[in-house]
């Protein structure tokens, strides 16, 4: 999750503030003055700042991220990364680059795609979730299997340009090859709207898969956000399953934007969260109240979770369980009660780099305090995924299990005993901002 009040307006200010008569400097990302401004940054910023080791020696390491995770507290820090300045300003706007899916094993260990963004070149190519994914050019899905018990598929990059050649079974059982050239494309952030009648209650269902401002739109927020909430009001639903099985994180402003459509027009203006930082910069510390948008007024939510579900998913999650009844239906929640902000701004050696520093600056804690949940929080009802299946189809397991819940109240044995839990998922595959934002 990124922290999108002062500190970003402050990127954005310092980021065109630079003065064009200035002879031009060549940068040197990978140099040991940039090294020494990461360190200094860190000093001053990162929420473990006194955990900090001596700085190592330069000639020790190889590279940027090298450097990074040497210095990173490692009991608790899996998020800090460097990215380019453009990279990290894209990515939360859902400028991306590549083919555009997502992809899950079933309990079978068959591959299958989970989602497929409507203007990428999959989906241009018409890719659908449920596809299951035989080959990798040319090579069987076994075959890429490490020996760690994890998959490296080889895809290259997120560079455009690069080809890769997929075979697919198709739902009918017939198979497809299809090659796929990576572009630059725009990310939707809703796979899947409805709304139907379910036990006499009208109940709306929304797969969410990332936290994406809309670029243009001020205050910071999601259009496609403010669209589904309106689709939502307009149907008058009585209960909400949020589906965010493949949601890393992303926009705080954003997770704000969606708790303040989802709470009760009774409980607006009290507490959201309240943010820490380090000692040094706890002047910033600050609290951030609900303030409510629309006329939705529901007193239960249910949340489809995995491991993959963190970062603003999380905190959405906590904000949100004080004031309704929360139930998590899938698998715990992958433990990410931290955020952070691009510190390029704050410092003229790593911005005239294009080194994009981002590391963990700060915690959030909901309204009763609740912020320390590194592992996760656990599934009220631990039911496997079954990606071979459409949305809003209910053979999909963990589907079925929230509209079992709503109409019954809890969850059937003969569907949590079917749980299965991957060794190993996308979330395992990405790193850095693509952690944040998985898709290949």
């Amino acid at each position: 999750m990124k922290y999108n009040t002062i500190p970003f307006l402050f990127l954005l200010i310092g980021f065109w503030a630079c003065n064009s008569t200035e002879e031009p400097i060549t940068p040197t990302p990978q140099s040991d003055e940039v090294k020494k401004a990461i360190y200094e940054s860190m000093e001053e910023w990162y929420y473990w700042n006194e955990e900090l080791p001596a700085i190592p020696e330069f000639s020790s390491v190889s590279s940027n991220e090298e450097f990074l995770e040497a210095i990173k507290y490692k009991p608790l820090d899996r998020f800090s990364y460097l990215t380019t300045i453009k990279s990290f300003q894209d990515a939360f706007v859902g400028r991306n680059a590549g083919h555009g899916f997502g992809f899950a094993f079933n309990s079978e260990e068959r591959l299958y795609l989970t989602f497929v963004f409507s203007e990428s070149p999959a989906g241009k190519d018409g890719w659908q979730r449920g596809w299951e994914i035989l080959e990798i050019n040319g090579k069987a899905i076994a075959e890429y299997k490490t020996s760690s018990g994890g998959y490296d598929f080889q895809l290259g990059g997120p560079n455009p340009g690069i080809t890769n050649t997929f075979t697919f079974k198709l739902p009918d059982g017939s198979t497809t090859t299809r090659a796929n050239t990576k572009a630059e494309y725009q990310s939707n952030s809703v796979l899947f709207k409805e709304a139907f009648e379910i036990a006499g209650k009208k109940v709306g269902y929304w797969v969410y898969q990332s936290f994406k401002a809309t670029a243009g739109l001020s205050p910071t927020k999601s259009q496609e956000v403010e669209d589904t909430m309106g689709f939502f009001e307009s149907e008058n639903i009585e209960e909400l399953i949020i589906d965010l099985r493949y949601n890393g994180g992303g926009s705080v402003a954003v997770a704000e934007q969606i708790n303040n459509y989802l709470i009760q027009s009774a409980n607006s203006g009290k507490l959201m969260y309240t943010n820490k930082l380090n000692s040094l910069k706890s002047s910033l510390n600050d609290s951030e109240n609900f303030k409510k948008i629309g006329n939705l007024n529901l007193s239960r939510i249910i949340f489809i979770t995995s491991r993959g579900t963190a970062s603003a998913s999380e905190l959405v999650i906590n904000c949100l369980d004080p004031y309704f009844d929360i139930v998590l239906i899938g698998d715990n929640t992958y433990g990410k009660p931290v955020g952070s902000f691009p510190l390029s701004s704050y410092n003229d050696v790593l911005k005239r780099n294009d080194v994009e520093l981002v590391p963990i600056t700060f915690a959030l804690a909901n309204s009763e305090g609740k912020a320390e949940y590194f592992d996760g929080f656990p599934a009220n009802y631990a039911v496997g995924d079954s990606p071979q299946f459409p949305w809003g189809d209910e053979r999909d397991l963990r589907f079925a299990a929230a509209l079992d819940y709503i109409e019954n109240g809890s969850v059937t044995s003969r569907v949590q005993n079917q749980f299965y839990r991957p060794q190993w998922e996308m979330i395992d595959a990405m790193k850095g901002l693509q952690k944040e934002f998985p898709a290949y």
